[in-house]
Parts: C-alpha cells; structure tokens; sequence
C-alpha cells in the first residue's frame, strides 16, 4: 500500500492543466478498452482492433472527450467531488451513448456488432463513475490517514476491561500507534472479539510478536496488584517487545483516558518489588496545620518532599532555594496542585552559606519543622571541588541549624545519605560531617531535636542512572556503566521523601534514622532489564547482533563498589517497620567546634591539604586514596589560578 501513497503528493502538486491532461487520457483510455471488451461481451472472445472496428474507437474518443469537456468533468476537484460530480459524469454519458448507438446500433457499420452501441456506453459510464469515485477516495484525506495507520507500529492492549477499552478508543485517532488485539488473563474472553479486536490469551503473546509485527504491549490493568504485575512484566522481558504502562489509579487524571496517559515503566517496574506503604499519623504529625521550611526545595528530592508536604495540609511552606530557576519551576508546579487550598506557598531566594538570610528568614516567617535537602550530591563535581562541597554541605547545615536552634524551631531533619559511611570522597565525607555536626548540636541544651535520615540512590533523581540508561536507550546505546559489578540500594523518590517524613516524627534528638532500601541491586542487571523492557536485546558475547551494548567505562572519582548504611552494627526498631536507628559515635559540640573552626580556616585559605588531613582525622572510615582526584594536584591548581 506504502507505493501508492507515494504517489499521492505528486500528484497532488502537479498544476491544474496537466491534472486535466491526466484524466483526459485515463479517459481516453476508458473509451478504447470499453469498446474492446464490448467486442468481447459480442463475440466471446478477444479480437484485434482494425478496420471499422478501430475506427469505432476514434469516434469513441471524438464523441466523448468534448462533451466531458463541455460538461465540466474536468473543472472538478476529484478528491471533493461526491454525487454531483457522478450525475455529470451520467448526464455526459446519456448524451453520449445516445449519439454512439444512433451510429453503431440505429444506422449499423459494418463489422461492428449492432449490440456494441449499447453495451459500450453502458461500460464507458460505470468505469468513467468508478474513476471518479477512487480518485476521490485514493486522494482524500481519510484515505490518507489508513495508509498513515497501516505504517504505524502495531500494539496490543493487556487488559480487556474499562481501562482497556477506554485506552484503545484514544488509539483509534493517535497516529503514534496502532492496535492490533487485546490480550487478557480471563480465559473466557479468549477468543472474543472487542471493538472488532480479536482477545488473545498471554500465552499467544510471542507468537503475536512474530507473526504480526507487534512492537509494544500497553499495561492497561491500573488496579492490577503489583505481584501480578511483576510476572506479567517478567514473561514479556523475554519477548523483544516494548512494555509501556498506565498510571496506577490514584494517578489518573479525572475523565477518560488519552495515548498521552500511556507512559514508560514505573521505577517500581523495573525494581520487581512492593513500595512502601506509608503510616499516615507519622506523615501529619510535623506538618498538617503548621509552617513548614524546606531547605533545597528545587532538587530532586527537597522538590518531592515539598511535593508530598502540601498534600498534608501545612499552613504555610517555605520553599528556600539557591537557584531561581529551580525555585520557580517548584513555586509554579505546587502553585497549580493548591488551587483550592488554605496552604500558602512562599518562595525563597537564599543560600543555606548565608547565615544571617537563614536567620532573618526563620525569625521573620518562625516555622515548626525544617527538612534540610540543600547540598551538592554528584560525586564526581564535589570530588573535583572539594572546598565548595564542605562549604555548602558542612556548613551551609551548620547555617541552617544554628539559626532553627536560636529560632526555637521544633524539629530540624537532615536528608543524608549512603555514602556518609565510611566515605571514599569527598561528597560523603562532607555529608557524615554534617551529621556530625547535627548529632553534636543535639547534644547541647536548645529546644531543637535535630535528626538526621540516611537512605541510598534514589531512582529517578538528577543523579540517577534509570534517566540516564533511558535516555542512552532513545539515542541507541550502548548504555555506559562504571563497573559490572557496582551495586547500590534504591527507592523511589515517593518513598524516600515520605520515609524522611515519617523519620522525622520520630525524633527524640540525635537520632541516626535508616531506611530499609531492601535489597541491593547490580546495576548491570538493571541495564539488562530496562534494555530488554523496551522491546531491544543486550549485545554482547552471547548475541553480537544485539541492539544495545554495555560498556564498562571505570569507576569515577571517589566512587565505591558496594554501599553501606551503617557504620557500626549497633541497631534498633523503630515504630516504622522500614525504619531502624543507629547508635554511632559522634563528637560533642566542645570537641567539634574547634574543629569546625579550623576546617573553616583551612577553606578560607584555600587550604587543600589541610581539608584533607582534618577530613581523615574526622570522618571515620574516611578514604582519600579511594578517590581518583589528586589533592596535591588540586593544590597547586589553586595556588597557581591565585597567583
């Protein structure tokens, strides 16, 4: 079918008189061949045109073409024409056949059978008609638009049921894809037929791939459990077919479904396992009906902490951001999910590094809890600009919980992270000295209880591997990974932000608060998933024609192998199940204050060396060496842009 459409935009752009020279010809054509097979229809079989025959066929063309001509058959527009351009087409041929038949069949010539005045015009009119009509239909729009679906690449719909059948009427006018069947558990349906749709059980799924070209199957189930869902999602990662979702039912938007709706894999999908419920007493406790400061709101994860506090109903969220643009992008999407809502939102240009802003911000607007999400977090950067990096994740907290503390804010929580234990950069070294730092403070005698939440990679965040392999995946590969045996813990942005939440209700002061990330994942094996997961295979020494490699690029300045989430082994529940507390050593504020006082001399001076001596003599477990960055070459990299 595609070489036909090909033909049309030629057509199409050729000028009106050689369109007329086209239909002149085709109708030209008509009269000779309808003469001929009028001759047939006779004699009962084929005969050469000759003589008076072959002359029957000029007085053919010599009667018809000027009364198509007067008649106006080639003034028409053929892909608008409809009955009126027909009836011409008729009154033309009437006129016609009348004339022919007066000559071949009232008169008679000899050798031309008197019948064949009849059934010549008879012919002549229903192919003259028949032109008309697929030239309209070959050049109209709708005519168009089936050839467009013919190309488009084929779909199945798992899911026979009210989503289903909402989600294939919205395919019907989306030239993204097209649907080619529904697939569905229930063996009842199997079968069946749906909007002129075959049901296919799951098991035809591979043989559907095959036979009909299928490229994607569209998860149309959103209530469907999670367990269900993970086998349905591991049967087809085997398939080599692109498996795109739905929004489970909180997430749907309010009326019908659209394509638009359809959308890659959750995080949750390519984990394989349950998210966290969370207890929603523990959510309110700290928020509902108080002011609420986010430091770092336009991140990754302070923006999804401010996500999920305004649906718990604070009087008012402070949002403190150092990026304008950030800022705005975080006051706008929130701005339009509380329409309707008492919440106020204020938005915050400042720096956790000023203190006096921190201060003037928190004695004007006196909120009740404080998250603490401000710090620079990609590893590599930090390790490269190691003073920045302390400047803001060191002090930038000390900043801000000095100012919570002579505030008389109630709760203060810092967002850490994995890598705080036994660091080998820079980046985790400056966020254990920020809990430190916290820990020490607690200590003392104000009425602040500071906490601090340490969890592992987020998926989905700035710094995220699932964008990046995703994006790698769109571009055709190969998707690039550090180590084929690196292996981190992850959770969902949701969850973490949630988990922060709820581990800050708890606080009593002091308190290291973990969260269960379940179990480690190789990242290799999430690469492999996500590449099989959009329809493409792995190529490697088993399948060198494979579509997308892996390449092991080494691993980046100061990063580890294997994370952890504790330091010693000292753990206890908590009320939260996937919540535990550590026990770990720490300075007090005597001890630490000097420390951090010649840490902050060693960044004015742009001290290298110094940072890295207090750093190893601070931090326990503290690495420098596992790093790739020189220090020494640092230093002079300093020393010389001063100079």
């Amino acid at each position: 079918m595609k070489p036909f459409a090909d033909l049309v935009v030629p057509v199409l752009a050729l000028p009106r008189p050689a369109k007329r020279i086209v239909a002149m010809s085709v109708d030209v054509s008509l009269c000779v061949l309808c003469l001929w097979f009028a001759l047939y229809l006779r004699l009962g079989e084929f005969v050469a045109l000759s003589g008076n025959t072959l002359i029957a066929a000029f007085v053919s063309v010599a009667l018809a073409l000027p009364l198509f001509i007067v008649s106006g058959l080639y003034r028409a527009i053929f892909r608008y024409s409809g009955w009126p351009a027909l009836l011409s087409v008729a009154r033309a041929v009437a006129i016609y056949g009348l004339a022919f038949a007066a000559i071949y069949t009232a008169i008679g010539i000899v050798d031309v059978p008197r019948t064949v005045g009849l059934i010549q015009p008879i012919l002549l009119l229903l192919t003259v008609g028949a032109t008309r009509a697929l030239a309209r239909l070959w050049l109209s729009e709708h005519y168009q638009r089936l050839l467009s679906l013919a190309a488009l690449p084929k779909a199945l719909i798992y899911g026979a049921g009210s989503a289903g059948r909402q989600l294939a009427a919205a395919m019907a006018n989306s030239y993204e894809m097209r649907l080619v069947g529904f697939v569905d558990d229930d063996e009842r349906l199997h079968g069946h037929v749906l909007n002129g749709l075959p049901i296919y059980g799951p098991a035809d799924v591979p043989g559907l791939v095959t036979t009909l070209n299928v490229k994607s199957v569209l998860l149309a189930m959103p209530s469907l459990g999670r367990t269900r869902r993970n086998e349905i999602i591991e049967r087809m990662r085997n398939v080599r077919v692109s498996i795109r979702t739905l929004p489970g039912p909180i997430e749907l938007p309010s009326g019908k479904l659209g394509i638009s709706d359809v959308r890659e894999l959750d995080i949750d999908d390519l984990l394989g396992r349950e998210p966290v419920l969370p207890n929603h007493l523990l959510l309110a406790r700290n928020i509902q009906g108080k002011v609420v400061l986010v430091t770092g709101a336009g991140g990754s994860i302070g923006g999804e902490l401010s996500r999920q506090i305004v649906k718990l109903g604070p009087a008012i969220l402070l949002l403190v951001e150092h990026s304008e643009y950030a800022l705005y992008a975080i006051h706008q999407e929130l701005e339009q999910k509380l329409a309707a809502s008492a919440t106020r939102l204020v938005p915050l240009l400042a720096s956790v590094q000023d203190r006096d802003r921190m201060c003037s911000i928190m004695s004007a607007w006196r909120p009740v809890t404080v998250y603490h999400a401000a710090a620079y977090k990609h590893v590599p950067l930090v390790e490269h600009n190691p003073a920045e990096g302390l400047r803001n994740n060191v002090f930038g907290t000390l900043n801000s919980a000095l100012a919570a503390a002579q505030c008389g804010v109630c709760d203060f929580v810092l967002v850490s992270t994995d890598k705080a234990v036994r660091p080998m950069n820079v980046m985790g070294a400056s966020k254990r000295l920020a809990e430190m730092v916290l820990q020490a403070l607690a200590g003392t005698q104000c009425v602040t209880r500071f906490a601090i939440v340490r969890f592992g990679n987020v998926l989905g965040s700035s710094g995220s591997v699932v964008p990046k392999f995703r994006q790698q995946i769109r571009d055709g590969g190969p998707i690039t990974l550090t180590h084929p045996e690196i292996t981190r813990y992850f959770m969902t942005i949701p969850e973490a932000a949630q988990l922060v939440i709820q581990a800050g209700a708890m606080a009593k002061g002091g308190e290291v608060f973990m969260l269960d990330m379940g179990e480690p994942v190789r990242i290799v094996e999430l690469a492999r998933r996500m590449i099989e997961l959009s329809g493409l295979s792995v190529k490697d020494e088993r399948d060198p024609d494979g579509d997308i490699a892996i390449e092991i690029t080494g691993l980046r300045p100061g990063e580890k192998l294997y994370e952890e989430l504790l330091i010693g082994n000292d753990v206890m529940p908590t009320s939260h199940a996937r919540i535990v507390r550590a026990n770990e050593d720490f300075l007090t504020w005597r001890q630490l204050e000097p420390e951090l006082q010649m840490l902050d001399s060693a960044l004015r001076g742009n001290d290298l060396q110094a940072l890295r001596h207090l750093l190893e003599r601070l931090v326990t477990g503290y690495d420098p060496n596992g790093g790739i960055v020189d220090w020494v070459w640092l230093q002079q990299g300093t020393e010389s842009l001063a100079s």
